[in-house]
């Protein structure tokens, strides 16, 4: 077993001239084609690492290149050389050793290397004997989903070193740490070189044999670790091998086939944009509002700029000198000019106050969509539906809304997370998962949604309580960049209509839109006023509001 080692030292001068002349060497005498070696091992974006970093960093093993060698990680390396002696012994048989399969990772070195986003700092033996420990350990955990050919459960014996780790109940917490870390973006190893240790321990078993096994431990792999329903169909087991890796191969289980193409993909601005200006041309009423908010909008600019003038003089050096001027003029009313002064001050503040409620927007764009609870009140029903992604719809007839069943367990938190980094790695134009999640992010607010879903069987709820769930699905990472996906948008649009269209929804809407989006305005007004009412108190506790008013009494009269 090759041994752990720390990232190597840039080389000196001299020695990355001669690594560089026998890397070109190698790659020419290998004659592999770079366009056909598409990267499809990635790093997790920082953005989305920052939002839960325990859900894309392995705790247990280290699978690949990108965390290999971190110490708190090093425990379980002895275990993997408990399969690589358990692969060895296989071999003995067929007259192989396990240094013949490292010797192949070896020849394929540049294949295997531009599989990688990152740079690898690792010499071509060591990375190949790296690969092979990782291949025959994950092919451990890939050998249970086996099935016979009478469809009874492929009987492994697990050595008695790795019976803790190893549980093809799913009952041991390790077993289920080691699937979570199996399974994140960052812990990926080509696949073909998983199919090339079970090939070595098949040798003298035909390889179509081989192949249809290998097939079904991975089919079985997707279906225990996928919360939703997967394709499990003749086309996606004939493509099962070609797929890049464990991830690559759960994201294509759980995508539709029409989506993954990117057809019909469209992106959500374009369409607001054309439906809004739509809407706003041959509505009347509409124009009539804008116009009643660019009036307020224009009062709120002139009250602003005296506000802010007059606070400015109040936190200012002037306002020693005029208080100081006040005071000799008029002796007893400098209290009242100062209150005065004071409460223009608190106005500013007040206006500051308002204008960064006003200019504040949400960092996180979320689909508008109601709850489960309130779509729940207006008689909306929620129904599973018997198939994937695809199959999410609404019928606004009976007042339906169909959603796949999804099983949420220990695991799905990191399943869901890295499914959705993937998917803005290699399929930004698509993003139908995010898309997914994004919408039950925006159907599941509290506790009592998840509670309604899961009586309705479309959550099986496996955590400890409702809370957990409806906490998953909100601290979900959101695409950057919003895509129209047709399969999910044409239901959650029926949905905005149907909800939008009942008429106490457009009463609570026309309020919450045009009252109280205005309280900002209210607020400064009655402070304003505030200080109108205070100037005058001011005036007349000057110069005398009685005596001008039986002043102008007569002339009244």
């Amino acid at each position: 077993m090759a041994s752990v080692q720390s990232p190597r030292k840039f080389p000196q001068h001299q020695d990355w001239v001669i690594d560089i002349i026998r890397s070109l060497e190698e790659e020419f005498e290998s004659n592999v084609d770079e366009t056909s070696v598409a990267v499809s091992i990635f790093n997790v974006p920082k953005t989305i690492v920052l939002s839960k970093p325990e859900a894309y960093v392995p705790h247990m093993v280290a699978i690949g290149p990108y965390h290999h060698g971190r110490l708190e990680l090093f425990e379980m390396e002895r275990y993997k050389l408990i399969s690589v002696k358990r692969t060895q012994k296989k071999l003995q048989s067929a007259c192989a050793k396990f240094h013949d399969l490292v010797n192949q990772f070896a020849e394929q070195d540049t294949i295997i290397r531009a599989c990688f986003h990152r740079f690898l700092d690792f010499d071509r033996r060591t990375l190949s004997w790296m690969l092979a420990i990782d291949a025959a350990f994950l092919l451990e955990y890939l050998q249970p989903y086996a099935r016979r050919k009478g469809g009874g459960p492929q009987v492994t014996r697990v050595s008695s070193l790795t019976t803790h780790l190893i549980d093809y109940t799913r009952r041991k917490s390790a077993h289920q740490a080691i699937l979570r870390d199996i399974i994140m973006m960052e812990n990926q190893i080509p696949l073909f070189l998983i199919k090339k240790v079970h090939v070595f321990n098949k040798h003298e078993s035909d390889d179509r044999d081989s192949d249809e096994e290998f097939v079904m431990m991975l089919m079985g792999f997707c279906k225990d670790l996928s919360p939703l329903k997967i394709r499990d169909n003749q086309r996606l087991r004939d493509e099962c091998l070609s797929q890049s890796h464990l991830l690559e191969l759960l994201y294509i289980a759980v995508t539709p086939e029409v989506v993954q193409t990117g057809a019909g993909i469209e992106e959500i601005g374009h369409q607001k944009g054309k439906g809004e200006n739509h809407d706003d041309l041959h509505n009347a009423k509409s124009c009539l509002i804008k116009c009643f908010k660019a009036i307020l909008a224009f009062m709120f600019l002139i009250y602003s700029s005296i506000i802010n003038f007059l606070g400015r003089i109040s936190k200012s050096k002037l306002y020693d000198i005029i208080c100081t001027i006040l005071k000799r003029l008029f002796h007893d009313k400098t209290n009242a000019i100062q209150a005065f002064m004071e409460s223009t001050q608190d106005a500013t503040e007040e206006a500051e106050n308002v204008s960064s409620i006003k200019n504040e927007t949400p960092s996180i764009e979320e689909i508008e969509i109601p709850s489960v609870t309130e779509l729940s009140k207006i008689g909306v029903k929620f129904s599973p539906s018997e198939g994937g992604l695809e199959s999410i719809k609404f019928d606004k007839n009976n007042g339906k809304f169909y959603l796949p069943v999804v099983d949420l367990d220990d695991n799905s938190d990191v399943v869901l997370r890295n499914l959705v980094a993937y998917e803005a790695s290699v399929a930004p134009e698509t993003m139908i998962f995010t898309r997914y999640v994004e919408l039950m992010n925006g159907l599941v607010d509290t506790a009592e949604d998840v509670k309604r879903l899961r009586e309705a069987g479309i959550i099986l709820n496996r955590l400890k309580s409702d809370e957990e769930v409806a906490n998953l699905w909100n601290g979900m990472t959101s695409s950057v960049t919003m895509t129209r996906v047709p399969v999910i948008d044409k239901a959650i649009d029926s949905v905005q209509k149907y909800y939008s269209g009942l008429w106490k929804v457009k009463m609570k809407m026309t309020m919450k839109k045009y009252v109280f989006s205005s309280l900002p305005v209210f607020t400064f007004l009655g402070a304003y006023l505030l200080v109108l009412l205070s100037a005058v108190e001011v005036f007349c506790s000057v110069y005398g509001c009685s005596n001008w008013i039986n002043h102008l009494s007569p002339h009244v009269t």
